[in-house]
């Protein structure tokens, strides 16, 4: 039975082929480790985010919550979420700011620590997304606190979530 299995998988040079899932893994720990020496040049060590949800239909925070799995795990590139905007240097807003959420978000947004850098999660937090004009909300975070970047998609994924961390690693 094992050499019939080893025959159906057998490749030319007698190795079993990887899947597409182990290429992806790997190009993840690739742009990873990219971030993490960015990381610890610009903030000596670890980058600490505190995700607020202004609002949102929590689509995004499932893409956020899976960076911390162990498929993805990013805490061993040296980002870590964290409770407080007090101990963040990058606030992630996702979500249309609702009108019950405009204060709470310029309260974490002022308790953030200078230089504080903000980034819109999603289509929803950039524009409203398909929220924008409702009565309910104040369409995109931009009309209520400053925005110095933003992350498309309705969700992103987490490896787009990193590679655009990445890039705004490299902008600063």
């Amino acid at each position: 039975m094992l050499s019939l299995f080893l025959k159906i998988f057998k490749t030319q040079n007698n190795v079993i082929p990887m899947c597409a899932e182990d290429n992806e893994q790997k190009e993840f720990t690739a742009l990873g480790k990219q971030m993490q020496d960015k990381i610890k040049k610009i903030y000596k060590g670890s980058l600490a985010i505190r995700e607020v949800d202004a609002g949102s239909d929590n689509s995004c925070e499932q893409e956020l919550v899976a960076l911390s799995n162990s498929y993805y795990d990013v805490e061993r590139f040296g980002i870590h979420f964290v409770a407080s905007p007090k101990h963040a240097d990058m606030l992630f807003v996702t979500g249309p700011v609702t009108r019950n959420m405009e204060e709470a978000l310029r309260r974490a947004y002022d308790a953030t620590p200078d230089p504080k850098i903000v980034v819109a999660v999603g289509d929803d937090a950039i524009n409203g997304g398909i929220y924008k004009g409702s009565y309910a909300v104040l369409d995109g975070v931009g009309k209520v606190i400053p925005v110095d970047y933003q992350i498309p998609g309705n969700p992103p994924s987490p490896k787009i979530i990193i590679r655009h961390l990445l890039n705004i690693l490299e902008s600063i």
